[in-house]
């Protein structure tokens, strides 16, 4: 059985994958890079980069990578 995931998180990877098609990959960590480049979920807090919503970075880096392997193997 799969978790269920949150329709907030699936709403984003989504869009994230629809917008930018060629910058997801297979790979988590790649994808977690992306999403919080792409997303506010990074905050500059005196010149120096934090993640202040990290898991929510990564449930949604997870869901878009299950997402594009599932798309690539149909």
């Amino acid at each position: 059985m799969g978790s269920i995931r949150q329709t907030y998180i699936k709403r984003v990877a989504i869009d994230l994958i629809r917008h930018y098609p060629d910058a997801f990959t297979g790979d988590f960590v790649h994808n977690k890079e992306k999403v919080l480049e792409l997303t506010d979920l990074r905050v500059d807090v005196n010149g120096t980069p934090t993640v202040v919503y990290k898991k929510l970075a990564n449930r949604i880096a997870g869901y878009a990578t299950r997402y594009v392997k599932r798309r690539r193997a149909t």
